[in-house]
This record gives C-alpha cells, structure tokens and sequence, in this order.
C-alpha cells in the first residue's frame, strides 16, 4: 500500500473517505481524482481517497501511484481480481475517516452528489446514505434495455430484505462503525445490499441520481455476477430472518 498526503498533514482525520475499486480504469482515473478533490476543495470537505486496485494490467495501480503523490491518497495494490465486494471492504479498513464511501472509478458515479450525502449523515438525517438511480429524480443514461430490465429486476428481488429501492447501488456512504466487523459473504458487486442486510444501520436514506454509461474500458455486468447474486439474495434473507433489526428509511429529494 502507497499512502501520500501533501495537501494536510497525515495525523489529521479526514471527514470523509471514499473508496474506488479499479481495474483496467486507467483511461479515466486521472479525471475521477481530479472530480474528487475539486468537489472537496469547492465544498471545504478534508477528505480522502482510497484506491483499490486488482492488479490491472493497463497500469492503473502504478497511475494511481504517481496520482498519490500529489493527491490526499491511498493505493491499495491487491494480487487479482478477488471482487468488488471485497474490494471495498480492503478500502475501508485502509480508510482512516468516521464517515466512508463507494464511488466508481469511471465516472458513472456524479462526484458533485457527495457533499449532500455526507451532509445528510452529519446533520443525523442517516447513517446508511445510496445515491439511488430508480427513486423520483434518479435514473439511467446509455443503457440498453436489456441490462436496465436485468438491473431493476435485481432490485425489486431485494425488496423482502430491505426497503431500498436501489440495492443493488454502487454509490453510497456510511457511517465506518456500521461497516466494521460485517461479515461479507458475496465477492461481487453487490456489496452495498450485504452491508444493508448484514450491518447496524437503523437510519437509512436514498438520495436520486443519474447513472452515466460507461464510455472507456468495460462493464463489470454479466450472467455470472446474475447467478451469484440470486444465490446472495437467499443468504440475506435467511439472515434478515434469524437478526431482525428496526430500521427507518426515507427518501431525500
């Protein structure tokens, strides 16, 4: 792991750390850093950015690297591609922020929507905050209907297990003790559903958002990632079953 910090000292704790899993995302990684820190800067957020990178072959860790030095980063370099699901969760326990997040790499996640999810966390609103795609205000660009029927289909199987209606996203923030200790069980992408099921949320809430189609490099969607996930979703709810939690959910427009 590369860690560099020049733009505040590394003893002081970020408000905020956001995590990007990447793999082959070189074509476009320079640009997320630079969307990130610029949405920081703009809003006064001291934050941070962890890099997750699966041993790309395009030479996105050793971008990442060089990135670091001049960035508040982290790179953590894995050995393959091992799953985003775990992916994620190496970037939080690399994160030193109270509040951390998911972001994707390639810009289908908006940098400018973070400010108003921390935002919501800080004030109390929540502590479980989804940029959410199927929500009033949210929705999708250059997809197919194929894989937007593929998408809302996965989301409306989750509903048994959690009043989200965007479960299945890729883009949220939390509170870290809510994600500390959960027992991931699924590898693939859909780690924001096990940390809904499987971690200590009570207050949950869905800010709407535009999904960008991916223009460089490839899509992490196939039939595979469907199969696992029909398999993930009858683990969750044998969970939800056995650890019933109170929660509360709202909507924020």
């Amino acid at each position: 792991m590369t860690e560099s910090s020049p733009n505040s000292p590394e003893s002081q704790r970020p408000r905020l750390s956001l995590v990007a899993p990447t793999y082959n995302e070189a074509g476009r990684l320079a640009e997320l850093v630079a969307a990130v820190f610029a949405v920081f800067s703009a809003h006064s957020i001291d934050g941070e950015l962890v890099i997750v990178d699966d041993n790309s072959p395009d030479g996105t860790g050793a971008l990442a690297d060089e990135l670091a030095t001049r960035y508040r980063m982290k790179v953590v370099h894995r050995s393959g591609k091992l799953g985003l699901g775990t992916a994620v969760i190496a970037g939080f326990a690399a994160a030193t922020a109270g509040i951390c997040g998911v972001i994707d790499a390639d810009l289908s996640h908006p940098p400018a929507l973070v400010p108003r999810m921390l935002a919501a966390i800080e004030r109390g609103d929540a502590d479980f905050v989804i940029g959410s795609r199927y929500i009033p205000g949210g929705g999708t660009k250059d997809w197919g209907a194929a894989r937007l029927l593929m998408s809302r289909a996965a989301c409306l199987l989750s509903r048994p297990v959690t009043p989200v209606v965007d479960a299945t996203s890729g883009f949220f923030l939390v509170r870290r003790e809510i994600a500390e200790g959960v027992q991931i069980e699924a590898g693939g992408f859909k780690i924001c559903l096990e940390l809904l099921v499987r971690g200590q949320a009570t207050r949950i809430a869905e800010v709407p958002y535009v999904f960008a189609g991916r223009t460089v490099g490839d899509s992490k969607m196939n039939l595979r990632e469907a199969t696992g996930y029909l398999q993930q979703l009858l683990a969750l709810w044998q969970y939800r079953r056995a650890h019933p939690i109170a929660r509360t959910y709202t909507r924020l427009a």
